[in-house]
């Protein structure tokens, strides 16, 4: 039986991964700001996290090894959406969103990984998204925020894989989920006119595709599960068909944009002397 400890588990993908987890006999630390939502389960262990205080983090990590002993899988799920032009996010606003989705993400990990070097074992899995890929209008400071992730979780699976810990970061879609509703995605506050054409036009797109996005949930769950049984899991995993579209997308662009502008790419070296 592994022990899972997964943030942001009160509703959306991280109550549903909890559901698949211990639909698979194996228990879970399950954190929220409130996990009062969460049922009951012998193999639950249910805490209240602000992933923003690292002092929680730190207890909540501890009480879940005091509950089971070991924690295998980790699941940084908490986060949300910031929708705006970059010059309309204020610097509040940035700070937030970086607040959980990137320090909170880091805060966590290093409360669980001292318990896996000890056992020599166990998988980070981070929650990263299509937008911490390839960034698109409107989204510029949310994929900020996931494009950290990325290289976190990059640095990670490369630095933890001779302690026999992997680290994989998880690049979604579009998925059938509440992300797009107030309760995950925040609107700048401030809106300029002259981005009606990029922002405005993925704003009406945002509006019109809650709850009618492509992926479903309920097997992103199953996957996640499955991935943490693969022996030898992978860095990066894509979910959804809008994500390999995407990706494949930006792949072909920016072999174009290399090929292009090769001959200036590689005029900055030094001239060998002969």
């Amino acid at each position: 039986m592994k022990t899972w400890f997964i943030t942001g588990a009160s509703r959306g993908l991280g109550a549903l991964i909890t559901e698949a987890v211990l639909a698979s006999n194996d228990a879970v630390v399950a954190t929220a700001r409130d996990p009062s939502s969460l049922g009951d389960h012998p193999r639950l262990l249910k805490l209240p996290l602000d992933v923003t205080k690292d002092g929680q983090a730190s207890d909540a990590a501890a009480k879940g090894i005091e509950e089971f002993g070991r924690i295998d899988v980790l699941v940084n799920n908490a986060g949300y959406g910031l929708l705006g032009a970059v010059e309309e996010a204020g610097a509040i606003e940035v700070e937030r969103v970086f607040a959980t989705n990137v320090f909170g993400l880091l805060n966590v990990t290093r409360a669980v990984l001292p318990y896996m070097r000890k056992r020599r074992s166990g998988h980070i899995i981070n929650m990263s998204s299509l937008g911490g890929y390839a960034s698109s209008a409107g989204w510029g400071v949310y994929c900020a925020t996931k494009f950290a992730v990325e290289g976190i979780s990059e640095a990670l699976s490369i630095e933890l894989a001779p302690l026999g810990i992997h680290a994989t970061v998880i690049e979604p879609g579009y998925f059938r989920t509440d992300f797009l509703s107030a309760q995950s995605l925040r609107s700048t506050a401030v809106r300029i006119d002259e981005y009606a054409d990029t922002v405005g036009e993925m704003r009406t797109f945002a509006a019109a595709a809650n709850h009618q996005q492509p992926g479903d949930p309920q097997r992103l769950a199953q996957v996640i599960v499955q991935l943490a049984a693969a022996s030898e899991p992978p860095t990066r995993l894509a979910l959804g068909s809008d994500t390999v579209a995407r990706i494949e997308q930006k792949h072909r662009d920016v072999k174009r944009e290399l090929d292009l502008w090769r001959s200036v790419s590689l005029s900055t070296d030094f001239r060998s002397v002969t």
